[in-house]
């Protein structure tokens, strides 16, 4: 019954993980299919291997934040 909503009306992807600034993880409220953006922009499928790059990309973005926030309140 989840599935036919989404071929229907279409998928009501909700973000449900910030990676960074321009990269996100979805997920669709009825059938619970797993999205992300690519280097496009553009919505694909969030794959194991996908989940390990956008960790990997939080992980050096995060340390990257917490380095310019370091050097900002020491200048």
């Amino acid at each position: 019954m989840k599935n036919l909503i989404c071929s229907l009306v279409g998928h009501d992807f909700k973000v449900t993980k910030k990676v960074t600034n321009h990269v996100n993880e979805f997920q669709c409220l009825h059938c619970k299919k797993q999205m992300t953006t690519n280097s496009n922009g553009t919505l694909s499928p969030l794959t194991a291997k996908q989940k390990e790059i956008n960790f990997l990309l939080s992980y050096i973005h995060n340390k990257k934040k917490k380095k310019q926030a370091h050097l900002t309140t020491n200048c």
